[in-house]
């Protein structure tokens, strides 16, 4: 899996980071961010989750 936020989409709601903190963080600004080292998901099972939980569909999760 192969996680990115897109910056220009964001909306700072930080429930990206509320489902899966093992994974997301929020930046400075307050935006999403993926977590370094965390860009494949890291196995962790809530990040389909924050997937579905961004109100504005920010976050692209790409098998492979």
């Amino acid at each position: 899996m192969k996680l990115a936020i897109d910056a220009d989409t964001c909306i700072g709601s930080g429930q990206c980071a509320l489902a899966a903190p093992g994974v997301f963080t929020q930046d400075d600004d307050g935006f999403g961010a993926v977590l370094p080292g965390r860009e494949d998901g890291a196995g962790d099972p809530l990040v389909r989750e924050a997937v579905r939980a961004c109100p504005v569909q920010a976050i692209t999760a790409e098998e492979g």
